[in-house]
C-alpha cells in the first residue's frame, strides 16, 4: 500500500528544480556542441568544411549507436541509489572532462588533427549519452501521473532551455574575453567553466532526487527490452517526429553564426539572437495549460507549425534586424514546445510497451526517443548545411561569393523550415493513441495491485 500511494504523490517543489537542474548542465555543455562546433572546426581549429560536415556526420552517427547500449545498461542497473538517478554522479566528470577536450587544440597538423577532433567529439558523445538517457529514463520512475509528469517535464525544460542561453549567448563574449585575441585558448577556459558549473549541477540533482519504486523493478535482458517497441506505434510516431526536430534545430542553430557574419555583415549580434531564445522558456512554460485544453499531440503541432512560421518571416527580413528578430522570437517559442512535448510523451510510450508487452523497458525506449533523436539529429543536420555549403563554394573566413551566401542563407532559412513541416506529418497519426492513455493507465495500475 505503501508504493501505490507514492505513485500517487505529487514531487516536491524542489525535487522539480532538482530535475530542471540535470537539463540545465546537460544544455550548458551540449549546446556549445550543437551550437559551435562545426564553427570551432572550421574557423578555429582550421578544418575544411567539407572535412567538418563529414566528420560531425561519422561521428554522430556512430556516437547514436550507443544510445540503446546505454538504454539496456539503465534496464539492468539496480543499486542503493536506484535506477538512473546514479548516472548524474557516475558520469557528470568525465561528460565535462571529454566535452572541454573537444574544445581543446592541441598543436597537430593534417590527419592526425581529424583523428584527434573524431576521438574527443566521440567520447564527449558517449559521455553526453550516458548523463542525457537517465535525465529522460528517470521520470516514469518519479511519478505515475501523467500530469504531474508533464510539469515535471516543464521544468526541465526551462531549465535545459536556461542552459542552452547560458552557452549559445555568453559564449563568444567569454571566448573573446578569456582568450585576449585566442580563440583557441578562449574556447578552452570558457567551455572549462561551464563544465565545472554543469558538475555542481548534477551532483545537487543526485543529492535530491529520489526514484520511487524501483526496488520492484527487474534487471531486464537486452532481449526482452527490444520486445518493448513490438506494436508501440505511439513510440515510433514520437521517434520520427523528434529526430526531424533536432535535425530541423541543429542546421538553424549550426548556421546561425555564418548567416549572420556573412550575410547580415555581424557577428557580434548572434550573442543578442542567440540571448533572445530564451524566450523559448514562455512555450515550455505553457504548455501544462495549452495541453489541459487541448490534447499533447496538438502542442506538438503547434510548436512546428510556429518554428516553421518563424523562419519564414526571417526570409522577408533581408538585413532588417527587428523583422528578424520577429520570426526569431515566433521561431523560437515554437521549437520550445516542439522539444518539450517528446520527453514528456515518451513516459506515456513506456506505459504503452507496457500495457501491450508487459516489459517496462524505460531505459531502451527513452534512449532513443532522446538521446538517439539528438544524436543522430545534430549529426545529419550538421551535415546537411556543410554540403550546401560546400557545394555553392563557401570559403571559411574570406569574402563569400553570391552564390556561397545563397547557400549559406539556404541553410539557415529553408532547410528548417522544410524539415519542421515535415515533423508534422507523423504526429497526425498520434490522437487515437493518445485516447487511449486513461485505460492504459487504469489496466496497469489494476495489474500492479492484484
Amino acid at each position: 500500500m505503501a508504493n501505490t500511494n507514492l505513485l500517487s504523490d505529487k514531487v516536491p517543489f524542489h525535487r522539480r528544480i532538482s530535475y530542471a537542474l540535470t537539463d540545465t548542465g546537460g544544455n550548458l555543455l551540449y549546446c556549445i556542441i550543437g551550437g559551435y562546433l562545426l564553427y570551432f572546426y572550421t574557423d578555429v581549429f582550421g578544418l575544411s568544411v567539407g572535412v567538418a560536415g563529414t566528420l560531425l556526420l561519422l561521428t554522430r552517427l556512430i556516437d547514436a549507436v550507443d544510445a540503446p547500449i546505454w538504454g539496456f545498461i539503465i534496464d539492468r542497473t539496480k543499486s542503493k541509489h536506484g535506477q538512473s538517478r546514479p548516472y548524474f554522479l557516475w558520469m557528470c566528470i568525465p561528460f565535462a572532462l571529454f566535452t572541454v577536450l573537444t574544445f581543446t587544440t592541441p598543436h597537430l597538423d593534417g590527419t592526425w588533427k581529424v583523428v584527434y577532433a573524431t576521438a574527443t567529439y566521440i567520447l564527449a558523445g558517449i559521455c553526453y549519452t550516458g548523463i542525457a538517457i537517465p535525465i529522460t529514463s528517470i521520470l516514469p520512475n518519479l511519478t505515475r501521473d501523467p500530469n504531474e509528469r508533464v510539469i515535471l517535464n516543464s521544468f526541465r525544460m526551462v531549465g535545459g532551455n536556461v542552459g542552452n542561453f547560458a552557452a549559445v549567448t555568453f559564449t563568444l563574449p567569454l571566448v573573446a574575453f578569456f582568450g585576449g585575441g585566442n580563440d583557441q585558448k578562449g574556447f578552452t577556459l570558457t567551455v572549462g567553466l561551464f563544465a565545472i558549473i554543469a558538475v555542481i549541477m548534477f551532483l545537487i540533482a543526485f543529492v535530491d532526487l529520489k526514484e520511487i519504486n524501483t526496488e520492484k523493478i527487474k534487471a531486464i535482458p537486452v532481449k526482452t527490452s527490444v520486445k518493448a517497441i513490438k506494436g508501440n506505434w505511439p513510440w515510433f510516431i514520437i521517434v520520427s517526429a523528434n529526430l526531424l526536430f533536432w535535425i530541423a534545430l541543429t542546421v538553424r542553430t549550426s548556421t546561425l553564426v555564418y548567416y549572420f557574419q556573412y550575410n547580415i555583415g555581424n557577428k557580434n549580434l548572434v550573442p543578442l539572437i542567440n540571448g533572445i531564445s530564451i524566450i523559448q522558456v514562455i512555450g515550455m512554460a505553457a504548455i501544462p495549460f495549452i495541453v489541459k485544453f487541448s490534447s499533447k499531440r496538438s502542442t506538438m503541432i503547434i510548436g512546428f507549425v510556429l518554428a516553421a512560421i518563424g523562419q519564414v518571416i526571417m526570409s522577408f527580413a533581408g538585413t532588417a534586424l527587428s523583422v528578424i528578430i520577429i520570426g526569431w522570437i515566433i521561431g523560437c517559442i515554437g521549437s520550445g514546445i516542439a522539444c518539450s512535448m517528446p520527453f514528456a510523451m515518451l513516459s506515456d510510450t513506456v506505459d504503452y510497451g507496457e500495457w501491450k508487452t508487459g516489459i517496462r523497458a524505460s531505459g531502451f525506449l527513452t534512449a532513443i526517443g532522446s538521446a538517439f533523436c539528438i544524436k543522430a539529429g545534430a549529426g545529419i543536420g550538421g551535415f546537411i548545411p556543410t554540403q550546401v555549403m560546400a557545394a555553392f563554394g563557401y570559403v571559411p573566413n574570406a569574402a563569400q561569393t553570391h552564390a556561397s551566401l545563397f547557400g549559406i542563407q539556404f541553410s539557415f532559412i529553408w532547410l528548417p523550415t522544410i524539415i519542421f513541416a515535415l515533423g508534422i506529418i507523423p504526429m497526425l497519426f498520434y490522437r487515437k493513441y493518445e485516447k487511449n492513455e486513461l485505460q492504459i493507465r487504469n489496466d496497469l495500475t489494476a495489474k500492479k495491485a492484484s
